[in-house]
């Protein structure tokens, strides 16, 4: 079982002690950082892999309201407050659910198997799919439907035989969320070998007769995906 990566921000160390406890008992929770501070989490996100914050809203430093609108829809979030008037704002952004203060470990958990729904990490057998925001809408995609996924600065390109679809994403959080047959073959591009045409030494043509790179540093990789 994957698990969710989190990190905890809160001004209080008390609430951070507290749900650091809450989510070690977790098993599909694991936690990554914590800070205090904000200006450091934003640090830590630019460097290290995170699915979901835990957020308190108030914070002198930064805003959790602020926070998100720097870090934006490529991480989930749980917003922690001991506000109840705070609960719904922010809700434009990919946030699963609240917490009021003082959170009690049965409120906990519940928010954490929403999280687990929402994240529904894939098995490797089976048909599957996810949900993904492109132009203001939330859109079903079929992993069977999927040509190949590029990135694009701060997005990604889902090219699906079909469509496209603009996502604000990472290549690489979408990978920990696709099923066997989905490689990286390139730092821009993610390929679903479903699709694939032929080999050769330096590209895949797709059944679309696209042509997609193949880096040397993936080549490996890709090779025993094939083999």
């Amino acid at each position: 079982m994957r698990t969710i990566k989190c990190i905890i921000v809160d001004d209080e160390p008390l609430a951070i002690s507290l749900l650091e406890n809450y989510v070690r008992k977790i098993p599909f929770l694991e936690l990554v950082f914590s800070a205090e501070n904000p200006i450091l989490a934003l640090e830590y996100i630019q460097t290290h892999e995170a699915d979901l914050i835990f957020l308190d809203i108030q914070m002198p430093e930064l805003t959790g309201i602020n926070f998100m609108k720097i870090v934006g829809e490529k991480k989930k979030y749980i917003l922690t407050t001991a506000y109840s008037e705070y609960a719904l704002e922010g809700y434009e952004h990919n946030i699963i659910d609240y917490l009021l203060k003082p959170v009690s470990f049965e409120r906990f958990y519940k928010s954490a198997v929403k999280a687990q729904d929402r994240f529904s990490f894939p098995e490797s057998t089976g048909e599957s799919y996810f949900f993904v925001k492109s132009s203001g809408q939330q859109h079903r995609i079929n992993f069977g439907d999927i040509l190949y996924i590029e990135s694009i600065k701060d997005y990604v390109n889902i090219r699906t035989t079909n469509e496209e679809y603009i996502v604000l994403d990472t290549l690489k959080s979408l990978e920990n969320q696709l099923s066997e047959q989905f490689v990286r073959v390139h730092k821009s591009f993610i390929v679903n070998l479903d699709k694939a045409k032929n080999i050769g030494g330096k590209k895949i043509t797709l059944t679309s007769e696209q042509e997609i790179p193949i880096g040397e540093s993936y080549r490996s990789n890709l090779l025993n995906k094939i083999r």
